[in-house]
């Protein structure tokens, strides 16, 4: 791929970015006029569909990067296209993320990987390979954790294991990127019921009644939260800032 010329527009890669969280993202982050990059693995069409919408806003805005966060090459193809794409990457949100339970007495090495890379390893690792051209452009990283990387959530222990060690990796590359490269997590409460089943009404009940603030939150509070720390935030770093209603109280 040939590398575009170096935009004018501040550029941000965000992974996981078709649906839910990360498309409220993008969709924040371009309407503040960033160009925008949307990673998908497997929901290329709605990737493509969001970006379509983006583009019809702002010609050449924004662009759709496909690729397997389980895979080494892939992750290294990923950021490769993205500083590609319009010659640089200011920001990059690590939101791309499995959930699922697992209970203990059936818990797979393949469940372990999958929990793992997609919420461990791969963050790590698209940030290794961005660190340069971060610490370039004064640059800033900003994580999706989770209230249960600190408060386990039962049947999912290897999913809030995972979230525990990136949690600490927002506070370790905080100090190993600083002072170019400011790094900070965004720790989500309720704020959409899961994509996959039907949550009974009265576990919904039970969740509410758990929140302070005794409602859901929106996808748009974090998006407005992951853009306060990319743009209104240059003295916070090594923070995860919770957004769960209290939820965590």
């Amino acid at each position: 791929m040939t590398v575009a010329s170096c935009s004018e527009k501040n550029v941000v890669l965000v992974t996981g970015a078709a649906l839910r969280l990360g498309a409220a993202t993008v969709r924040e982050m371009h309407a503040r006029g960033w160009h925008t990059l949307i990673h998908c693995r497997q929901s290329r069409e709605s990737a493509d569909m969001l970006a379509a919408e983006l583009n019809r806003t702002t010609a050449d805005s924004c662009r759709v990067l496909q690729a397997d966060l389980a895979s080494d090459a892939d992750i290294h193809k990923l950021a490769s296209d993205a500083l590609a794409a319009w010659g640089r990457v200011d920001a990059l949100i690590n939101n791309a993320s499995s959930f699922y339970p697992t209970a203990i007495g059936n818990v797979t090495a393949t469940d372990w990987d999958d929990l793992f890379s997609s919420n461990a390893r791969a963050p790590f690792f698209l940030a290794q390979a961005l660190a340069p051209e971060l610490k370039k452009r004064q640059g800033a990283i900003v994580s999706l954790i989770d209230i249960h990387a600190e408060k386990p959530l039962k049947e999912h222990t290897v999913y809030c294991m995972a979230k525990a060690a990136h949690a600490m990796m927002v506070l370790s590359l905080a100090k190993e990127l600083a002072p170019e490269v400011r790094v900070n997590g965004v720790a989500p409460g309720a704020i959409l019921w899961p994509s996959t089943g039907t949550v009974p009404p009265e576990l919904q009940a039970h969740t509410l009644a758990g929140i302070p603030l005794r409602r859901l939150g929106s996808a748009d509070d974090i998006a407005r939260t992951i853009a306060f720390l990319l743009e209104d935030a240059p003295y916070i770093t090594g923070q995860i800032i919770a957004v769960d209603g209290g939820r965590r109280l």
